[in-house]
């Protein structure tokens, strides 16, 4: 698994240490940016990360932002991403086992860094369990296919 990283400048902080933590947990993963605390965009960054799953190149995102609202709010416009917005680890567990959720959202201004890292190691190692989920995915990826513009 390779982990796409990207974070607006409220996130910084919170995204370097959850970098820190995918690196000593030997997990793959690819910064998109941003790469200091100045402001800027989350659109920006989020679109990069999200190429970076649609090209391939990465399997999950992880975006960090102020609430984690808004980065989510960018990667749910791409076909075939389903990015949630996660404050605890239930929601992080629900994502991945009921929803297949290949993007997290995290808020740096809402999140300490030590239950922001409980929350992305329960989202990386919680698998999705398919069956009766399955279904609901497929009526995702029907109104994807019929909204979306490739």
């Amino acid at each position: 698994m390779k982990v796409a990283l990207a974070s607006d400048h409220a996130g910084y902080a919170l995204k370097m240490g959850i970098k820190d933590y995918v690196v000593k947990k030997g997990i793959a993963h690819q910064d998109y940016g941003t790469h200091n605390e100045e402001s800027v965009d989350y659109v920006d960054f989020a679109e990069k990360a999200m190429d970076g799953i649609l090209s391939g190149d990465c399997d999950r995102a992880i975006l960090v932002c102020g609430t984690g609202l808004g980065m989510g709010i960018v990667a749910n416009k791409y076909s075939g991403v389903r990015a949630a917005p996660c404050c605890d680890e239930y929601m992080a567990e629900m994502s991945r086992s009921h929803n297949d959720a290949n993007c997290l959202t995290l808020g740096g201004r809402i999140l300490p860094l030590d239950e922001a890292l409980l929350i992305v190691e329960t989202w990386l190692n919680t698998p999705y369990e398919g069956g009766r989920h399955q279904l609901r995915l497929d009526k995702i990826h029907a109104i994807e296919r019929k909204n979306f513009k490739s």
